[in-house]
């Protein structure tokens, strides 16, 4: 394999494995991880939600190969044939592997918390994405994030309940952001899920609700609202109301980075919260 080969593999991986989603939710778990306390477990927190959103984000491309190709998505890698499906489905499996032991560095019952959020994501990816309860993975993935987070602490205590649901809103908030931009697509290729059923100015409704209903739910959470939490919840949900103006502008690609912006600032939230996030 020539070195130009070898770079084209690289970068149709990085773009299989929906890279700013991956990061993004690595880098919030990680930092939530930091802020409870986790020191240097840290860095097997994030090693662990790293390799979990790669299989989830390559098993995702793996799994649609064929939907792609009819649909004719050639910003997709695989259309595109930037990078054979086979690879890409190994390197998911590969992933999906080193996710084990890497979560069982917080522990068994930190590490059977983070495979049912996995298990739950290539569900979606295989057929939840299909169906009427598509949300349903979203928010169980995303709502057992934090507990993965603190049940790898001394003593194992579980998150506080407006923490998890804070989680699974933004993970639903997502999920329904995220069908707009492909929403024809997905309906000439029989892609129903309850996005699609309810239509485009219905998710986008809920999405900016759910967002918005995280960023509560967190502030609800802190004992006290200083003037950092009422900044970082005004940045929330002035991201909320850029991602409506941004998707009627026609720019529901660039309303879906606004998303992930979002989502951090929430986070930033989650760690002005400190020990608050645990029972």
């Amino acid at each position: 394999m020539t070195l130009a080969t070898s770079r084209r593999t690289f970068v149709g991986l990085l773009a299989a494995s929906h890279f700013p989603p991956t990061l993004a939710v690595t880098a919030i778990t990680s930092l939530l991880a930091y802020e409870v306390g986790r020191g240097w477990g840290t860095v097997f927190v994030a090693l662990a939600v790293l390799s979990g959103q790669l299989s989830v984000g390559w098993s995702n491309d793996w799994f649609d190969a064929a939907r792609d190709r009819r649909a004719d998505r050639v910003e997709k890698p695989i259309v595109s044939e930037i990078v054979q499906r086979q690879t890409v489905a190994r390197c998911a499996i590969l992933a999906l592997v080193l996710c084990v032991p890497l979560s069982l560095c917080s522990g068994w019952r930190a590490a059977l918390v983070h495979f049912i959020a996995i298990g739950s994501a290539w569900a979606y990816n295989r057929i939840g994405k299909t169906q009427w309860w598509s949300p349903l993975p979203y928010a169980i993935s995303f709502g057992l994030l934090p507990v993965f987070v603190t049940l790898g602490l001394h003593g194992h205590p579980w998150p506080r309940s407006q923490a998890v649901i804070a989680a699974a809103l933004l993970g639903l908030g997502a999920h329904f952001i995220n069908t707009i931009p492909d929403y024809e697509a997905d309906l000439r290729n029989q892609v129903r899920g309850f996005p699609q059923r309810v239509g485009k100015d219905a998710s986008l409704f809920l999405g900016v609700v759910m967002l918005a209903g995280a960023t509560l739910s967190i502030v609800f959470m802190i004992p006290t609202v200083g003037v950092l939490v009422v900044t970082l919840a005004s940045l929330s949900f002035l991201a909320d109301c850029l991602v409506v103006f941004e998707t009627r502008r026609g720019e529901p690609r660039r309303a879906w980075y606004l998303v992930l912006v979002s989502a951090f600032i929430s986070v930033c939230l989650f760690a002005s919260a400190g020990s608050a996030l645990v029972r």
